[in-house]
């Protein structure tokens, strides 16, 4: 019993003694958040270089998969999906999106966010759940490639 005490006794002043040397030392500074592309002033030129999407975040993959590929249209025989130009992402029937679901999950691996791409560039919105499953399956597959 006496030999808990001590542990006990010698616990409480280590974690004292932690408390009050971690009291004393000064929080670390504070960065100021960097302003949103949005609040971007009118000083900004053409001559600053735009940021390119590192492809490891998954904002950089919902705000656009077309950073650094050429602007040429690649088709995944996919050529009936043009008739969905222009529709907003929550437009579609159910029927509709199981025909981008089959398309997607038909796919190699190694063509899903190529299609991705091809689809925006094409001016195709694809709905919604399955924008997110494209998203979670590129987002895995640059994960399992780390």
């Amino acid at each position: 019993m006496i030999v808990a005490l001590i542990i006990l006794s010698a616990l409480v002043a280590v974690g004292a003694l932690l408390w009050a040397l971690d009291r004393h030392t000064p929080p670390p500074p504070e960065k100021e958040p960097e302003p949103a592309p949005a609040e971007a002033s009118a000083e900004d030129t053409a001559e600053d270089e735009p940021e390119v999407c590192c492809g490891m975040h998954i904002t950089c993959e919902k705000d656009s998969l077309l950073a650094s590929v050429s602007p040429d249209v690649v088709y995944f025989d996919d050529e009936e999906l043009d008739r969905f130009r222009g529709r907003g992402a929550d437009e579609y029937s159910d029927a509709e999106i199981e025909e981008f679901r089959d398309v997607l999950l038909t796919l190699i691996p190694s063509d899903i966010a190529p299609w991705g791409r091809s689809l925006q560039l094409r001016g195709i919105t694809l709905p919604a759940p399955v924008k997110e499953e494209l998203l979670f399956i590129v987002a895995e597959a640059r994960n399992a490639a780390i």
